[in-house]
């Protein structure tokens, strides 16, 4: 799932039955499957690999605790395809609770800037300006990895410190490693060359960024309204907070805050550290009839209310997942 140049990582891609790659010959030892099963999980995720918690939790789950009995223990030719298949069930299953926000720089967001005449001069007017501190018209050959660095992710360049090979050869080859002063002019011709070739390199391998982000999807309010107990025991909590306060004029306005104050419990982050949240809230209440919650209301319409304002929720964030700071 894509969402404003972000993709989410929910976990869905490795639910499909039909592996990627072929399985090996005969019996593994349980550290080779697991190789065989990170390399199908990546296949599946643009290439990435997964932060090393995810992998190791996934790992404890198939080797049931003793990981490193696991990687000893010989895993006959039948069982190699179960084993693989219960390996990428538990990433999406953490996945699906915890889902990743990535970018994958394909070279389309480079292409942006070179299809576009006056975007791309522009570009290359900011970099030179940015770049020629002293203010004397020129820079050296060189700087033009300080303009890729400039430009980082966001523009759809990668870092250099992990792909210095992808940059090492693009540079070299347009001769951009030297001392030679360029003009203006000549900055611009020589930055487009090397955008060139390294939007035609990326779009031939993609490079994956996870992003420092929380990605707020709906996955535990869903679960909540799945899980009958628990969801009672939250609606009791609820409407004895909501009693307890007392009810009538203003009602809409109450109830928005106590599910507001509540947000947390349902895998939201404060109204008040996200506009985006914010505005969600005031979207699902705007479609809520006022008489629903006029007056005194019983437990059984309250109820029937806020898990009408939950499923409403859990449509909207799948549709359109809220992306906040990790510290949110």
């Amino acid at each position: 799932m894509a969402n404003g140049g972000l993709t989410v990582v929910d976990g869905s891609t490795l639910r499909a039955d039909d592996l990627h790659l072929p399985l090996p010959d005969g019996a593994v030892s349980g550290a080779r499957l697991l190789q065989h099963a990170e390399s199908e999980a990546a296949a599946r995720l643009f290439g990435l690999s997964l932060p090393d918690p995810l992998r190791s939790a996934a790992f404890r789950r198939v080797a049931g605790g003793d990981a490193r009995s696991f990687e000893e223990e010989v895993i006959d030719a039948d069982s190699v395809k179960r084993k693989v298949r219960e390996y990428l069930l538990a990433l999406a299953d953490d996945l699906a609770d915890d889902p990743l926000a990535i970018l994958v720089l394909d070279g389309s967001a480079l292409r942006v800037f070179l299809d576009d005449e006056d975007d791309f001069a522009m570009l290359a007017e900011n970099l030179f300006t940015d770049l020629d501190v002293d203010d004397r018209g020129k820079l050296s050959k060189k700087e033009i990895q300080d303009a890729l660095v400039l430009m980082g992710v966001e523009m759809g360049v990668p870092t250099f410190s992990e792909h210095s090979d992808l940059f090492s050869n693009i540079l070299r080859k347009h001769g951009a490693e030297g001392e030679q002063q360029l003009g203006q002019a000549q900055f611009a011709q020589l930055l487009q060359l090397i955008l060139q070739d390294l939007a035609d390199g990326l779009a031939e391998k993609p490079v994956v960024v996870i992003q420092n982000l929380k990605v707020v999807n709906g996955s535990k309010i869903k679960k909540l309204l799945e899980h009958k107990e628990l969801l009672d025991n939250e609606m009791e909590s609820m409407f004895g907070d909501w009693n307890a306060h007392g009810h009538g004029e203003g009602n809409m306005e109450r109830l928005q805050g106590l599910l507001e104050a509540k947000g947390s419990r349902l895998g939201l982050p404060p109204a008040e550290s996200n506009e985006a949240v914010a505005l969600l809230y005031d979207q699902i209440f705007s479609e809520i009839k006022e008489e629903v919650i006029a007056g005194e209301v019983t437990r059984d319409a309250f109820h029937v209310v806020v898990s009408d304002i939950m499923e409403k929720l859990v449509d909207q964030l799948e549709a359109n997942p809220i992306f906040t700071d990790m510290g949110s």
